[in-house]
């Protein structure tokens, strides 16, 4: 449209009025319009900008939808055998660490605790008898091993003794003795010559009768002389055999004192035997003291506590039921230390590792979590698995594994949320 109009005040009459052409021309539609063209550039740049948004957002980050949460689940069972007397919690009961869950009867224990205290006293007055048997014995077997020295001294000395009689008697004294006799038997024989020369002389008057009763007194005595020498050499003899006889009494009596040595030396002995003894018995006494803590143990082991905080749940104990050691009882679920397993595709940890930072949508609230990442398996969750997969065989298939990783959640308030183990969640590792 063109339109041309020329007005001036001084020639209003001469108004002149050219209209050389007036046209319509219709507006302009679709992807020519200048305002569909401007929207369609806005939005361009603003999906632009989304698809650049998403993917720097989502570059470095890998989410799965295979995990849960995991925790410590704690098998609560007996220790002992025995008839439950009483349970003291409900299933799904939150419990305290050292509160007692089952009570079974503790009479049979008690009874056993009371057997092995009275074995210990009985094995403690052994060990105490043991024990003062032994100096008791050291100082008998020292006394013993003195005196059978002392008697063998003096075994000896009277040996020595017997030995030097024996000797003098068999010598010195027999010699004297034989050589009195026959000095004797020559005194008495001259005696005798001289009275027989003296008797013919007196029947011819030729000696005195006095000469002749002086011979005959010498021969006497000199006869007399001669049997007390001969008495004398007997007795020297007999001293002889008596000092023979002492001798061998001496010998005898040191013979008899070294076996008393000998039976001393052995008594020594009796001393490690006491004192291994004793040993053995002592021995005993801790073996009486070990029994005393097993039974102690095991009364102990009649009340059932719960070993941490948690949830108790599970319960398969009632009142009267007769449980076998190791049987189980209940679980108890500690609630507060829970964690989340993420099984990723192999092919999404190339760039993950410990520390890194995520994040955990829990399907249970629909709300996200953080945490971080605390470890990576060694293996892949078919490796560690009940039956692992056996490729040798000739039926392999190429599948992309998975591998579980443990993601640590930062502290929830009870107030907020409460992770059990076994939800389902979505977990997403941020690697930048």
């Amino acid at each position: 449209m063109s339109v041309e109009i020329e007005v001036g005040l001084e020639n209003a009459s001469k108004v002149k009025t050219t209209v050389e052409e007036l046209k319509l021309e219709p507006p302009e539609k679709g992807l020519a319009s200048p305002k569909t063209k401007r929207l369609l550039f806005a939005g361009g740049l603003v999906v632009l900008a989304v698809i650049v948004g998403l993917f720097l957002y989502y570059r470095d980050r890998e989410s799965t939808d295979d995990a849960q949460v995991d925790g410590h689940i704690t098998q609560i069972s007996s220790k002992v055998y025995g008839r439950v007397a009483d349970v003291l919690v409900d299933d799904n009961q939150q419990v305290k660490a050292g509160q007692i869950l089952v009570k079974l009867d503790p009479r049979d224990y008690q009874a056993a605790l009371n057997q092995a205290k009275a074995q210990l006293a009985l094995a403690e007055s052994d060990a105490r008898s043991a024990g003062i048997d032994v100096p008791r014995t050291q100082l008998s077997t020292q006394s013993g091993t003195s005196s059978a020295d002392a008697q063998l001294a003096a075994a000896q000395a009277d040996l020595v003794r017997a030995e030097t009689s024996f000797d003098e008697a068999k010598t010195a004294d027999l010699a004297w003795a034989q050589a009195n006799v026959e000095k004797s038997k020559a005194n008495a024989a001259l005696a005798e010559a001289d009275l027989g020369r003296y008797t013919p002389l007196l029947a011819k008057g030729e000696i005195s009768k006095q000469q002749f009763d002086a011979a005959k007194a010498n021969a006497d005595a000199t006869s007399s002389s001669l049997k007390a020498d001969q008495e004398k050499l007997a007795q020297a003899q007999r001293s002889i055999e008596i000092a023979k006889a002492q001798l061998d009494a001496a010998k005898a009596r040191v013979l008899q004192a070294q076996a008393g040595i000998v039976a001393a030396k052995a008594d020594t002995k009796q001393v490690l035997i006491r004192q291994a003894d004793a040993q053995g018995k002592i021995a005993k006494v801790e073996q009486a003291r070990a029994a005393v803590e097993a039974a102690e143990l095991n009364l102990e082991y009649a009340i059932v506590v719960a070993p941490v905080d948690g949830v108790a749940t599970h319960k398969q104990v009632e009142v009267g039921q007769i449980v076998q050691q190791g049987q189980g009882l209940m679980v108890v679920v500690p609630l507060a230390n829970v964690w989340v397993t993420a099984n990723f595709k192999e092919t999404q940890l190339r760039n993950m590792k410990p520390g890194q930072k995520a994040e955990v949508k829990v399907d249970t609230y629909g709300k996200t979590f953080s945490g971080h990442v605390d470890s990576i398996a060694g293996a892949t969750g078919a490796v560690l698995s009940l039956l692992p997969p056996e490729n040798a065989t000739g039926n392999y298939v190429k599948v992309v594994q998975r591998v579980p990783v443990k993601i640590v959640l930062d502290p929830i308030p009870q107030e907020k949320a409460i992770l059990r183990p076994g939800m389902n969640v979505v977990a997403t590792v941020i690697s930048n």
